[in-house]
C-alpha cells in the first residue's frame, strides 16, 4: 500500500507547518513562466455502431492502445521544443492543468493518421481546436510509405508549432495569471470555503483572478504542499505510460507497417480491378464468376487484417493490463487522497478561523 492509515497524523502535522512557498507569479521573475502541459490519454473515436467497424477499418482494441501511444509521441515532441515545464500524459481529465490537451482519434489506417485536438489553459482560454490529418511519409529507399509511428512526425511537430504560436500571443502578465488561476482553482477543489471569491467565473466559462491570498498564506502553503504530492504520483503514472509505450512501441511498429502495405495494397488492388472491369454481360456466368472472385479476395483480405488485429492484442494485451492495473491503483490512491486532504484541511481552517468548511 502506497500511503499507510496511520501516515494520517504526520500528514496532519505537516500540512500544519512547512516552509513557506509563494505563490507564483507574486514576485517578479526575469523568465516568462514555462507552463506545465496535461496531455490527457486521447479518446479512440471508436464508432458506435459495431456494424461500421470493417467497412471503416476500425479495430477497437487496437484504437484502445493507439489512445495511450499517440499522447507520448506528442509529449515526447513538446519536450524536446524545451518551451514547456512539465509535460505529463494522464488518464483523467485535470481541468485545473496550467495547459490541458485532449485529442481525438479521427482516422488510422496505416496510410493516413487523422487526429483532433483540443487545447485550453486554466483560465478557460481556447489555444487549439483544430483537426491534423499527415499521410505516411514515404521511404526514400523502398518508395514505400516509412513504418512506425514516427512516420507521421510532421503531424505532431505541426501541433508543437501551433500551440508555440498560441503561446507566443499571450504576454508574460496573462502566462503568470494562467499559472495562478491554476493553483486557485486547484485550491478552490480541495478547500472551498477557504478559497472563495479569489475566482470569477464568467458566463462563457472564463476564469479570472478577483484578488490574491496574502503573501504566506498558510493555507495556500498546505495547498501546495498537496500538490507537489499529487505531481509526484502524477510522475509515476506518467512513468507507467512511459513504460507501456517502450515496451508495445516495437509491436505496434510491425501492426502500422502491415496496415500499410495493406493500405498500398488496396489502392493497387482498386486501379487493377479498374483496368480489367469484365466486358461480360451482366448476368452473365463470366460476369457473375468475376465478381464472385474480387469478393472472394476482398474477404480473405479483411480475414487476414482480423488475424494480425487478434496476433497484436495477444501479443500486447498482457502488459497492457499489468501497466492499467497500476495506474489504477496509484488514481485510487489519489482519489482516496483527495477526501482526506479535503477533510483536514476543513479541520485545519476551523481550528484558525472558527469558521467551518
Amino acid at each position: 500500500m502506497i500511503a499507510p492509515t496511520r501516515a494520517r497524523h504526520r500528514l496532519f502535522a505537516a500540512l500544519l507547518t512547512g516552509a513557506c512557498i509563494c505563490l507564483t507569479g507574486q514576485t517578479a521573475t526575469a523568465q516568462s513562466p514555462s507552463l506545465n502541459v496535461s496531455i490527457i490519454v486521447f479518446s479512440p473515436g471508436i464508432p458506435a455502431d459495431a456494424s461500421t467497424h470493417r467497412r471503416l477499418q476500425v479495430f477497437p482494441r487496437i484504437r484502445e492502445f493507439e489512445s495511450r501511444l499517440l499522447p507520448f509521441v506528442l509529449r515526447e515532441t513538446l519536450v524536446a521544443t524545451h518551451t514547456w515545464g512539465a509535460v505529463r500524459v494522464v488518464p483523467e481529465p485535470d481541468p485545473a492543468a496550467e495547459l490541458y490537451l485532449s485529442g481525438e482519434i479521427l482516422l488510422s489506417d496505416g496510410r493516413t493518421l487523422a487526429l483532433r485536438f483540443v487545447a485550453v489553459d486554466a483560465s478557460g482560454r481556447v489555444w487549439l481546436d483544430k483537426s491534423y490529418t499527415q499521410l505516411a511519409t514515404i521511404d526514400l529507399e523502398s518508395r514505400r510509405p516509412a513504418s512506425g509511428i514516427r512516420a507521421y512526425q510532421a503531424l505532431f511537430d505541426e501541433v508543437a508549432q501551433d500551440l508555440h504560436a498560441a503561446r507566443a500571443l499571450l504576454d508574460d502578465k496573462a502566462l503568470q495569471d494562467i499559472v495562478q488561476i491554476s493553483l486557485l482553482r486547484y485550491a478552490a477543489t480541495l478547500a472551498p470555503t477557504a478559497f472563495e471569491g479569489f475566482l470569477h467565473r464568467d458566463p462563457g466559462g472564463r476564469f479570472s483572478i478577483n484578488r490574491l491570498p496574502a503573501r504566506n498564506d498558510p493555507m495556500l502553503e498546505r495547498i501546495q504542499r498537496i500538490r507537489h504530492v499529487e505531481y509526484l504520483m502524477t510522475d509515476a503514472v506518467d512513468e507507467k505510460f512511459q513504460e507501456l509505450y517502450a515496451e508495445i512501441a516495437s509491436t505496434y511498429a510491425v501492426w502500422r507497417k502491415y496496415r500499410q502495405q495493406y493500405a498500398q495494397y488496396q489502392i493497387e488492388e482498386a486501379a487493377w480491378q479498374e483496368n480489367r472491369k469484365s466486358t461480360a454481360p451482366r448476368g452473365s456466368y463470366k460476369a457473375i464468376e468475376s465478381l464472385y472472385e474480387n469478393y472472394k479476395w476482398a474477404r480473405l483480405a479483411a480475414q487476414e487484417q482480423e488475424h494480425w488485429a487478434r496476433a497484436f492484442d495477444n501479443e500486447v494485451g498482457p502488459t497492457v493490463t499489468r501497466i492499467e492495473s497500476r495506474v489504477a491503483e496509484l488514481d485510487d490512491w489519489v482519489d482516496d487522497r483527495y477526501a482526506e486532504w479535503n477533510r483536514l484541511l476543513g479541520e485545519i481552517f476551523e481550528l484558525e478561523t472558527g469558521l467551518g468548511e
